[in-house]
């Protein structure tokens, strides 16, 4: 099974803007080229360097919402470095996320939805929490360049 990379986001910086792209780099070192929470700062594991979310996770969280709130929050407000579709992401840690020809990231655990997320949209953080909805993080194994509407599979 397969799916497709359908969004990229990056933020410099805590709280800031969000910047989408069509194609980035993602390296063992950096993360997400540009974003805040890739790089592995001395002594911590980088298991949660970058995050995932799915198309179906993100609207079926928004459609708890009500219909005006699906044409008005955009994936990447959800701070997430990548979207994918089509392809359900794993619920639990050790499995292998590929994109595209060679990045692979290591699932870590589940990204839980913060505050910040009802800060964006009351009752958002509570409709990003039953199964795995609010995405995954991860550490990345090996580097890539990456575009939207690459391939995503899981490896065993």
């Amino acid at each position: 099974m397969s799916g497709r990379l359908e969004g990229i986001a990056r933020h410099d910086r805590p709280r800031g803007p969000i910047e989408t792209l069509d194609h980035v780099a993602v390296t063992r070192e950096l993360g997400v080229r540009g974003d805040l929470r890739g790089a592995i700062r001395p002594g911590k594991s980088g298991r949660r360097q970058i995050s995932l979310i799915e198309t179906e996770s993100w609207q079926a969280a928004l459609a708890e919402l009500g219909t005006a709130v699906e044409r008005t929050l955009p994936w990447h407000i959800r701070r997430a470095n990548l979207l994918v579709q089509g392809i359900r992401l794993p619920r639990e840690p050790g499995k292998i996320v590929a994109i595209g020809q060679s990045l692979r990231i290591e699932v870590t655990c589940e990204c839980d939805p913060c505050s910040r997320m009802d800060e964006i949209h009351p009752g958002l953080k509570l409709a990003l929490m039953p199964d795995w909805r609010g995405g995954v993080l991860g550490r990345v194994l090996t580097d890539g360049e990456i575009a939207i509407g690459d391939e995503v599979r899981i490896e065993e």
